[in-house]
């Protein structure tokens, strides 16, 4: 019993320890942060239906996507390597939703992306083979960010979206978007080892 907890420990850092997106942190106040992020590359799915099964279906789509079923330009295809976190956002509905985003009871249309490695351009990065995977290059952004740990469940989303909308308006941020849904773990790691964040796009 003993091994098999330090063995899922260690998975779960070791898992963490994946590329993630490049950032200048502007402003850290407590659970807060301000971020100007990099130029990036994601790759994206639209889905359908509760927050738990689409991003368990966006996710499966992505992972298809980077374990191969894509094609590079010499004509082959290619395993793209794994980054952190997988992001969740809730496709044209205003951020006044807290809780029922998460809910099980209700259906949304959800964006799911991954960010590709910094490595890759649009010129080089291997190209889906699945139409329903879409290729985006973001340019330099903005985000006022809340950091915290633990499941990400309907209470904590109402909780911590709400300290984020109020941290937003205190500080006299623009909302430029949805609220994001950040996850850096797999499911299989321990509650208190997860890192999850929110974030809104600010102007």
């Amino acid at each position: 019993m003993r091994l098999n907890f330090l063995f899922l420990i260690l998975f779960s850092i070791t898992a963490m320890a994946t590329e993630e997106p490049k950032f200048t942190l502007v402003k850290k106040d407590g659970p807060f942060e301000v971020r100007e992020y990099a130029k990036k590359i994601i790759a994206q799915v639209e889905v359908e239906g509760s927050y738990q099964d689409a991003t368990s279906r966006g996710f499966k789509l992505l992972a298809d996507f980077i374990f191969g079923n894509n094609t590079n330009p010499s004509l082959q295809s290619d395993k793209i390597e794994m980054t952190a976190p997988v992001i969740s956002s809730i496709k044209n509905k205003e951020i006044e939703m807290t809780a029922p985003v998460i809910s099980e009871k209700d259906k949304h249309k959800w964006l799911i992306s991954f960010v590709m490695p910094s490595e890759y351009s649009l010129d080089t990065l291997p190209k889906p083979n699945n139409a329903d995977v879409k290729i985006i290059a973001l340019e330099i952004e903005k985000y006022a960010v809340i950091v915290f740990s633990g499941l990400v469940r309907e209470s904590s989303f109402e909780e911590k979206i709400t300290l984020l909308k109020n941290y937003v308006e205190e500080n006299n941020f623009i909302v430029d978007g949805n609220v994001q849904i950040a996850r850096y773990n797999p499911p299989w790691t321990l509650p208190f080892f997860r890192r999850n964040e929110l974030l809104l796009k600010i102007k």
